[in-house]
């Protein structure tokens, strides 16, 4: 399951009335710049140190009417979060993991308790002062049944939060049921932000945090504005200030930046033919984030043909993923050979099975699949899924396998598609760490296994992995554990793509990474 669901998305030159309306009168959709000619995209957004001071106005797609601020139990508002709030540890741009609220951690010798050492010197929006008791308290929130948070089912079976200690204002000591040399990067999940102690129930509504932007206004699937914290720990952010709008379309996301409305689209991924547009015009540009999404087939292994594992390494080896690199992202992008772990993952592995669809026929004969034909589901929900469908059922041809791609609604996509039919086009962001990826999308029961494979041995290669102390040797396991699933799991993961995200041209300092970009260098020129 994607970490946000995207409406349907249109070209920037089909109609958007209906989404310029969402905005007012004062949105209509004129002046937009733009060329005929079609530029190749840029790889990198304009340099230069922002000014200080001004507005920067993001336009955002809605989420429902039960929008919440509560990041433990939070399914969008991620620019909000990221703005508001710290973790105790980030993972860093080049994937490991680096100091937030928490200055230091260590474990013990077998990696069954861990202790974190937080900043001194931290305060909240509301004046009160950061402490072990907040940091403890928010673990307590995220695996309360009544908080309902996606990261519960991950810390659950490693935390019993009645054994939580903080022996000191700045220190949080964290036992676990089981030994984990990886837990401090489960805390990177968005879900992990930490809020003050007791707040639980009006954090959704208040957004109290010890990020550098503190909240003003927000309205749930709606408007909302923060601004500047001067006391923040990391010192003050460039902007004073900045704008959510809600902007139902994309097409009216991407006119309303054209025209100078906006700054900058969050949550949306421009198709090729409105990154085009935007990139030629004056006011606006395209910041690509490298492999920032990564694009999966899930072949669901409790339904025929894909029980087994020979037709499922039949489809893998049928297609190539170059080809679906070249065809579906005219080359903005990596091939994925179905390895989920993205390139820049320190944990990652580059050897895996050749394109060889000789192979693939000699092992669907053996199943008594020749000349197999599958149904493949796809939608308008992101503008990759349908051209990712179509260079797969091209390249697959090859190997005898006929896919007939069926095109589903966008609307009920992730109601009526998603883990229900046996293949379908899907993504994920990516910026997890390596065990969480596997976890929650791999490991057997997991609500988020969206093949529903179920292997054994892969577990306990896991929790060996989990529990090896020595960084080398863990990082081997992973690495058997990435084998692993490209020679036995469900999924096909033909690719990583760069995000296409509009700005202005007046932005500067734009450097995203993960669920969120750098709040406090991020700005504009001629604020």
């Amino acid at each position: 399951m994607p970490d946000i669901h995207h409406p349907g998305r249109r070209s920037v030159l089909a109609a958007a009335t209906a989404g310029a309306a969402s905005l007012g009168a004062s949105w209509l959709l004129t002046g937009c710049t733009g060329a005929s000619a079609a530029p190749v995209l840029p790889t990198d957004t304009k340099g230069g140190t922002p000014d200080r001071g001004g507005t920067l106005r993001i336009a955002r797609p809605p989420a429902s009417d039960a929008e919440t601020l509560d990041p433990a139990s939070a399914l969008s508002a991620y620019e909000y979060l990221g703005a508001l709030y710290n973790r105790l540890v980030r993972v860093g741009a080049n994937g490991d993991l680096v100091p937030d609220l928490a200055e230091s951690w260590e474990p013990d010798a077998k990696a069954r308790t861990w202790t974190f050492r937080l900043r001194a010197g931290v305060t909240f929006h509301d004046g009160r002062k950061l402490t072990s008791a907040d940091a403890a308290y928010t673990l307590r929130h995220i695996l309360a049944k009544e908080t309902a948070s996606p990261q519960a089912a991950v810390l659950a079976p490693l935390i019993d939060t009645k054994k939580l200690r903080t022996p000191d204002a700045h220190t949080l000591v964290v036992p676990l049921k089981t030994p984990n040399a990886e837990f401090p990067s489960l805390l990177t999940h968005y879900n992990c932000y930490v809020i003050p102690d007791g707040s639980a129930r009006g954090i959704g509504r208040t957004g109290v945090g010890t990020g550098p932007f503190k909240l003003e206004s927000f309205t749930p699937a709606g408007p909302g504005r923060i601004t500047a914290y001067e006391d923040h720990w990391g010192g003050r952010p460039v902007l004073d200030a900045i704008d959510f709008y809600s902007v139902a379309d994309m097409s009216a996301r991407s006119n309303a930046l054209l025209a100078g409305q906006v700054d900058l689209l969050s949550q949306t991924n421009l198709d090729f033919a409105t990154a085009r547009v935007v990139a030629a015009s004056d006011r606006a540009t395209i910041a690509r984030v490298e492999n920032a999404q990564w694009y999966v087939l899930p072949m669901l292994t409790t339904e025929k043909p894909f029980t087994d594992v020979r037709v499922r390494q039949a489809m893998k080896l049928a297609y190539d993923p170059e080809h679906v690199v070249k065809v579906a992202l005219q080359g903005a992008g990596t091939a994925g050979w179905d390895n989920p772990v993205p390139p820049s993952d320190p944990a990652h592995i580059t050897t895996h099975p050749e394109h060889d669809p000789e192979q693939a026929r000699h092992l669907l004969r053996k199943a008594g699949h020749e000349g197999l034909t599958v149904d493949l589901y796809t939608s308008s929900y992101d503008p990759v899924f349908t051209p990712m469908a179509l260079a797969y059922q091209d390249s697959a041809k090859r190997a005898g396998i006929r896919i007939r791609v069926k095109t589903a609604s966008a609307d009920s996509y992730y109601t009526q598609i998603w883990m229900k039919k046996p293949l379908m086009a899907t993504y994920w962001y990516t910026g997890r760490p390596v065990d969480q990826l596997f976890t929650q999308v791999f490991r057997s029961g997991s609500s988020y296994n969206e093949t529903a494979w179920s292997d054994k041995k892969f577990d306990a290669l896991l929790d060996r992995a989990r529990q090896e102390t020595d960084d080398e040797r863990r990082r081997e396991l992973y690495g058997e554990a990435q084998t692993f699933v490209i020679e036995k799991g469900g999924a096909m993961t033909p690719m990583f793509a760069d995000r296409l995200v509009g700005i202005s041209r007046k932005v500067r300092g734009y450097a995203e990474h993960g669920f969120e970009f750098d709040y406090l260098g991020i700005g504009l020129k001629g604020a």
